[in-house]
């Protein structure tokens, strides 16, 4: 290499002889070239599984139907116990839908929050009143966190336009649900829904319940003092700690969107929906 002087920087490299030229019967031609990569990068990168037609057609046969990725998934792997082709996970399902705007528009309405865009969990501070005897979710024991054990609740409210609501129950195991409806938003009419649902239970089957940090929420510890049952409340704005319950509130929403008057709601029509989501696959 060229020695360096003193005020210049160091000379272009330049190599001995072209790899390419008339001597060496080797052309660069770019349209060639450009065929070549993309065979090399077909070849190199696996194919989407939902890019298999007969796939893509019993996951869209079942959106249609109501179904969550979940579900699908759950479906495809008892239907198809001997095509291991016919397997696709929930987050796949998802991916497929979000990963273009077009796809997005036509088949996000049928999941159950039906955004056009994915949303991340992210957790912010809250400002909210200080509820009296609130244990955190924090304390709450390892044994109700692996869904191993019967008996332990997620609560929340459904709040419609009119003057009613309704008061939600999930069981952590089973995903069972029920709901009562309630008269208003108030901690008083939350308590005695819950008071109502957990008395009607035997003792092994109500050891817990989860809720999140609304108002409505106040007189847990009658739960406590009544029933000896343990009261847990999610961090603020972490919906997915209580994610069985978010789900089936979720579903209730087909049924009953957002800006539905509850009020006209009767007891036969609230049950065949219940009914309708817990025998959901």
């Amino acid at each position: 290499m060229a020695a360096l002087q003193p005020g210049r920087g160091l000379p272009a490299y330049r190599p001995r002889r072209l790899k390419t030229g008339p001597w060496t019967g080797r052309y660069y031609v770019s349209g060639e070239a450009q065929r070549k990569a993309e065979r090399c990068r077909a070849k190199a990168r696996r194919p989407r599984r939902l890019a298999c037609d007969r796939l893509w057609d019993q996951v869209a046969r079942g959106l249609r139907a109501g179904w969550s990725p979940a579900a699908i998934s759950g479906w495809l792997a008892l239907a198809f116990l001997d095509d291991p082709g016919m397997r696709v996970c929930a987050e796949s399902v998802y991916w497929w839908i979000y990963s273009t705007k077009a796809r997005a528009r036509e088949w996000a309405q049928y999941l159950a929050r039906a955004h056009r865009r994915r949303r991340k969990a992210k957790g912010r501070r809250g400002k909210g009143p200080v509820i009296a005897r609130r244990a955190p979710i924090g304390q709450r024991p390892e044994n109700v966190d692996t869904r191993e054990q019967f008996g332990h609740w997620e609560a929340d409210s459904v709040i419609g336009a009119g003057a009613c609501n309704l008061h939600t129950e999930v069981e952590r195991k089973t995903r069972f649900l029920i709901v009562r409806k309630i008269a208003d938003e108030s901690a008083a009419a939350t308590i005695a829904a819950q008071l109502s649902i957990f008395k009607a239970l035997p003792a092994k089957a109500r050891l817990s319940v989860t809720c999140d940090n609304g108002t409505e929420f106040a007189r847990h510890f009658e739960l406590i003092d009544a029933l000896g049952m343990d009261t847990w409340f999610a961090d603020p704005y972490s919906s997915w700690q209580r994610g069985s319950n978010e789900n089936r509130n979720g579903q209730l929403r087909r049924h009953l969107p957002k800006g539905t008057n509850l009020d006209g709601l009767d007891g036969g029509e609230l049950h065949d929906i219940v009914d309708a989501i817990n025998t959901h696959p």
